[in-house]
């Protein structure tokens, strides 16, 4: 049989479907670690921040950049496909991990190494967090997704940041509220009060995150264009 030689085009999906699967197998690996965002502001008239939230929450911006990136070049059906790879993997992780942490650990004098007492309680997450965070990424990206087609379809090649920002607004406002619910709610180990309290402050983290992202997916687009596609671009 004769090789395949991969085109510019080509490698370029192979790249940024790395890059998404990545980013998006880390956040949900380190979600279960909380950090304060020491940012404060008023609105209208309520002092919002600092915010408390999980960890994860970091290598999300790539990912939101990332799925506008490939459903702008690569169409809704790549997108949806690598969505539901992406799902798959995240629950082969998950599987691996659980495996890992059923072989007790051995102790070595003097090394650094982790126990099983450490190893499990930094890897150990509850089922229902699990299924709840595999979930809200699936349903958020495929709504990102199918919103950003519909905005395209309205729109054409104009208005950029309205498909990118505006597909994410949406989408993670259903993440925010999905992975919380089915993780923490119905397990009944958060009140529903306290939900309604932490959902919403994820979500304007998230919204923050989405507009300050605009910049970066108009400088993707150009450099895309410029140095992949060959296409003259007039988006900066």
């Amino acid at each position: 049989m004769g090789t395949y030689s991969l085109n510019k085009s080509q490698w370029l999906f192979v790249f940024l479907s790395g890059l998404f699967i990545t980013n998006a197998v880390t956040a949900e690996l380190i979600s279960n670690k909380l950090i304060e965002i020491p940012l404060q502001f008023d609105f209208f008239g309520e002092k919002l921040g600092p915010f408390v939230t999980i960890v994860g929450i970091l290598p999300w911006p790539v990912v939101f950049l990332l799925t506008d990136l490939l459903n702008e070049f690569y169409g809704y059906k790549a997108v949806k496909r690598l969505s539901w790879i992406t799902a798959i993997l995240i629950a082969y992780c998950f599987i691996i991990v659980g495996l890992s942490m059923e072989i007790p650990a051995i102790e070595i004098e003097g090394s650094n190494l982790s126990d099983d007492q450490a190893y499990n309680k930094v890897f150990g997450q509850a089922q229902m967090v699990i299924v709840g965070s595999i979930c809200a990424f699936l349903v958020s990206q495929l709504l990102d997704a199918l919103l950003f087609k519909w905005i395209k379809s309205k729109t054409g090649t104009r208005l950029i940041w309205l498909r990118s920002t505006g597909s994410t607004v949406v989408s993670q406002l259903i993440d925010s509220y999905i992975v919380l619910y089915i993780g923490f709610v119905l397990p009944g180990s958060l009140s529903f009060s306290d939900f309604m309290t932490i959902a919403p402050t994820n979500y304007v983290l998230k919204l923050i995150i989405a507009v300050l992202l605009t910049p970066l997916i108009y400088l993707g687009h150009f450099l895309i264009r410029k140095f992949v596609l060959n296409q003259k671009s007039d988006v900066l």
